[in-house]
């Protein structure tokens, strides 16, 4: 769980409630017609941006912003000189079972122990690399759609209710309550973007940076194990991946 998202969101939304409830009823913030015109028009003009397919795996791309647990570099690096280490003293076949963490890491070591070329680990691995990247990528532009797309869709509700209003102003009494119906959608679109949709496409590309750094990170350490590289010029190279001030030097 990444705490980060987890408490930006509620915080945000706290904020907002909490301003609404000091201000006087919460009441006055529901109508289901402005609910109605962000969310679901939102929806419908996402759709028509994205394939069907796409659509739809949005939500478990959204998981991601959530649930993605992030792999330390330095604790990476530590486990592929262990690893580059062994198969230096007992040839790549000593890593036959071995337990990996990385998932990504665990099929290269695969690769190896299965003796495909290195141009060949290369090419299926650099495969995988971008279509990951791809993938959160798109989910993260999907996101950024609705981010888009939401405040208009306020501003639409907004001028509907504002025709609305004035084509019924016999009765000067309603045209206050009449606005603030009116206004709650642009409040609904602004929410809904900057509240939602905008954090969790920029927390997905984030992810999208990290995901596709540490992948390039193994390949480079798989294709230095398979060439039989030492183990500590190959630590010193991978180093060059984390940020000068986490870098610890091996004893």
């Amino acid at each position: 769980m990444d705490i980060a998202t987890l408490l930006g969101l509620i915080g945000s939304f706290a904020i907002v409630i909490a301003a609404i409830f000091v201000g006087g009823s919460a009441g006055m913030f529901l109508d289901v017609a402005s609910t109605l015109i962000v969310l679901i028009g939102s929806t419908f003009v996402v759709l028509m941006q994205y394939p069907l397919s796409q659509f739809l795996g949005a939500g478990k791309v959204a998981a991601k912003a959530f649930m993605f647990k992030s792999v330390p570099l330095d604790t990476l690096v530590d486990e592929i000189y262990g690893l580059a280490d062994e198969a230096r003293k007992g040839g790549l076949l000593s890593l036959e079972g071995k337990e990996v963490g990385h998932p990504f890491l665990s099929k290269g070591i695969q690769m190896l122990v299965d003796g495909h070329d290195g141009s060949v680990v290369k090419s299926q691995l650099s495969k995988e690399m971008n279509q990951s990247y791809t993938r959160h990528d798109n989910g993260a532009k999907l996101f950024k759609a609705y981010g888009d797309v939401g405040p208009a869709m306020g501003m639409i509700g907004t001028l509907v209710g504002l025709v609305q209003m004035l084509a019924n102003m016999d009765d000067p009494k309603s045209i206050g309550p009449a606005m603030a119906v009116a206004l709650l959608t642009t409040l609904y679109g602004a929410m809904l973007a900057n509240m939602v949709c905008l954090p969790i496409s920029a927390k997905l590309a984030n992810r999208a940076e990290e995901e596709l750094l540490c992948q390039k990170l193994i390949l480079d350490a798989l294709l230095a194990i398979q060439s039989g590289q030492n183990p500590r010029i190959l630590d010193g190279s991978l180093k060059a991946y984390i940020a000068e001030g986490k870098r610890t030097e091996r004893e």
